[in-house]
């Protein structure tokens, strides 16, 4: 049985992006780019909506060729370059707007994404969720989500909507606290409970 994973950034004050969705302000160092190596590296796919899938996209197919890249980063990059499968929300993409990651990317309707994630999670190998905060936060309001890792760094930021805006009520079990060498961020691994 396969795991949904959420990984996301999280200020203090519990938002995932500032003031007028301004991303620029989170706390994220280079902590942030090793925990995301890591989950990538064990992650059969990785699920976006529209908005990040255009960032990742954009972004991630040119650090092979950039001389400050971190090697963390080259490891998630080097990752994508082989081909990982990413599924992407949306109703308004179509394969257009996936190159060059179009061979790799399958691209689900809303209303389809219930369905499609039941189905990832009775497969082997993990889904990885990053960003996306739409996305996951429906998909845990309706049980399909099994962990949340959130990586809390030391800042407020005072943003307009709270990473779980729209989320019901939902009991999580702690399953570890990872801190990183020169870093003041920290993640929480939680499991979600299902009733």
């Amino acid at each position: 049985m396969g795991q949904v994973i959420v990984a996301t950034a999280v200020s203090v004050d519990g938002y995932a992006e500032g003031s007028g969705g301004d991303i620029s302000v989170m706390p994220l160092d280079e902590s942030f780019n090793e925990h995301n190596a890591e989950q990538i590296a064990g992650a059969a796919q990785v699920l976006y909506g529209a908005t990040t899938y255009r960032q990742m996209v954009s972004y991630w197919p040119q650090v092979p060729d950039n001389p400050d890249a971190s090697a963390a980063e080259q490891r998630i990059a080097t990752k994508m370059a082989e081909g990982l499968p990413v599924i992407v929300v949306s109703d308004s993409m179509t394969s257009d707007d996936t190159d060059p990651w179009r061979e790799q990317t399958t691209i689900v309707r809303r209303g389809d994404a219930h369905r499609a994630v039941s189905q990832l999670r009775e497969a082997e190998g993990d889904t990885v969720i990053f960003g996306s905060r739409t996305v996951w936060s429906d998909l845990l309001a309706h049980g399909l989500v099994d962990q949340l890792h959130l990586m809390v760094g030391p800042k407020i930021v005072a943003g307009d909507t709270p990473v779980f805006d729209g989320v019901p009520t939902t009991g999580l079990r702690l399953m570890g606290v990872t801190q990183f060498d020169g870093s003041p961020a920290v993640v929480l691994r939680y499991r979600v409970e299902h009733d």
